[in-house]
């Protein structure tokens, strides 16, 4: 109606045959109108199926170049996802800086530290599907990689000059691990005081760790195993007595925008296909398990638990 107002408006006073064409003129306007407004529902539905993922940095290869891309493929949905560090992601979750439907940690604690009531309860829920565990990633241009086949790692590590990479434990459990594994270290190879030789240093962020080394201002750093197998990065296994894991989780987040593209998410990243795209990134995909309030889990994601079981 306002627009036929607005549109009379501009036309001049019809008489005679004029209020014909005039009348005809409207008529042609107004179903150009209608049409266009008949366009936006399909705006707005294209709109809402977008899926917000927050996912642990270390998984931007597979999120953004497979996961993504086949969920949109799969379900008709549109995969938005933004990496970071689990914990700096939790923190902004509680903050209410970032808003997602989806969370994908790379540690269960960070999970815990959202649930219940006393942390804003926002997850209810939440299902441990893979693990990683940390390896020692190098720059095979660097002057220090020949010393990785003849000397052991810890003792690389001290080398004068080398450069050593490794993320901020209060904002990534990367980080974390890294310290736990050192620690490990010590002891494993009775050797006090190495941890302070060897990490005191700046951190960098998780998710240009990897970039900082292949271009060579890092010789060497700390990543998760999908991370060197995803960058194609040479690495040295640790010893299974002290090299710490990712575990990865994923929930479906309280006032989620989008809980049903956030169902079919989840669905999808557990189901064989997503499975299958962990297996493809260096990840070993574990027994799905259950962690919180399992009544709350909708029932087609429990029911590929249990079929994957």
């Amino acid at each position: 109606m306002l627009f036929r107002q607005k549109l009379a408006q501009t036309l001049p006073e019809p008489t005679g045959t004029h209020v014909r064409r005039a009348g005809s003129a409207l008529a042609c306007a107004a179903a150009v109108f209608a049409a266009a407004v008949a366009l936006l529902p399909l705006q707005t539905a294209s709109a809402a199926g977008t899926v917000n993922v927050l996912y642990a940095g270390s998984l931007v290869n597979l999120m953004e170049h497979d996961v993504g891309p086949a969920f949109d493929k799969a379900t008709g949905y549109r995969f938005k996802g933004y990496a970071g560090g689990s914990i700096a992601l939790a923190n902004q979750i509680k903050g209410n800086l970032r808003q997602g439907d989806a969370f994908v940690s790379a540690s269960p604690k960070v999970n815990d530290g959202l649930m219940n009531a006393a942390n804003g309860g926002w997850e209810r829920w939440y299902i441990t599907f893979a693990q990683s565990p940390l390896v020692i990633g190098y720059n095979a241009s660097s002057k220090f990689a020949a010393e990785f086949k003849t000397k052991p790692w810890y003792q690389v590590l001290q080398e004068p000059g080398i450069r050593i990479g490794r993320t901020a434990p209060a904002l990534d459990p990367k980080g974390a691990l890294t310290l736990t594994l050192m620690k490990h270290a010590e002891a494993f190879y009775d050797s006090p005081g190495l941890s302070e030789k060897i990490l005191g240093r700046p951190s960098v962020p998780e998710d240009l760790e990897p970039t900082l080394l292949q271009s060579g201002a890092l010789d060497v750093g700390f990543f998760y195993s999908t991370e060197t197998a995803d960058a194609k990065i040479p690495m040295l296994a640790l010893p299974v007595a002290i090299a710490p894991k990712a575990i990865y989780t994923v929930t479906i987040l309280r006032n989620t925008p989008n809980p049903e593209g956030a169902n079919k998410f989840v669905a999808y990243l557990l189901g064989g296909d997503g499975r299958n795209l962990l297996k493809r990134h260096g990840l070993d995909p574990q027994e799905m398990h259950i962690s919180g309030d399992a009544s709350a889990v909708p029932r087609n994601i429990k029911a590929i638990i249990d079929e994957a079981k």
